[in-house]
């Protein structure tokens, strides 16, 4: 126990960081963007109802990226539509996250090798935080991979946090 715990003993102070307060904050209120490509999409909606209750979570969908912190791609990301991932990865405000959701956005899924049109993993495009795993992967996939990425964010710090480029910037 330190000096200043003894001083405020039975008081109702609660002593943390900037980077705690903050990090709680962010990981008790995800805003998800509803974002389905395909059949992944079914189990991404089936975690969000009744049964499995995201809003426990401090979880919502909103329908647009401005509004939003966490992107969940679901489903096969075609060459098309890799375009428009970035562009709404783009339009969401920092600090943003990405979960990958199932094998089709993971590495491309059952078309990596023959099919022509398909993104051989949505983090060509853009970063990826979490990666969950199957063919379509469960809600309870779904839901310990939200809860991955809200150890993530317990444990980042402010001062060591990337610093969002500006659009047009040169890498």
């Amino acid at each position: 126990m330190g000096l200043l715990d003894k001083q405020f003993e039975h008081s109702n102070i609660i002593i943390t960081s900037v980077d705690s307060l903050l990090n709680w904050a962010r990981l008790s209120s995800l805003w998800p963007m509803s974002f389905g490509l395909a059949c992944c999409a079914i189990e991404m909606m089936a975690t969000a109802a009744s049964h499995y209750d995201l809003d426990r979570f401090g979880m919502f969908m909103r329908p647009s990226p401005r509004q939003s912190d966490l992107m969940l791609v679901a489903g096969t990301v075609t060459l098309k539509m890799a375009t428009r991932v970035k562009r709404l990865y783009d339009q969401m405000p920092e600090p943003r996250y990405v979960i990958s959701m199932g094998s089709c956005s993971n590495c491309g899924g059952p078309y990596w090798e023959h099919g022509y049109h398909v993104l051989k993993g949505v983090d060509r495009v853009i970063p990826v935080d979490v990666y969950i795993p199957g063919c379509p992967p469960r809600p309870e996939a779904l839901l310990e991979g939200i809860m991955k990425l809200q150890e993530k964010i317990r444990n980042e710090s402010l001062a060591q946090r990337p610093q969002p480029k500006l659009v047009g910037e040169l890498v």
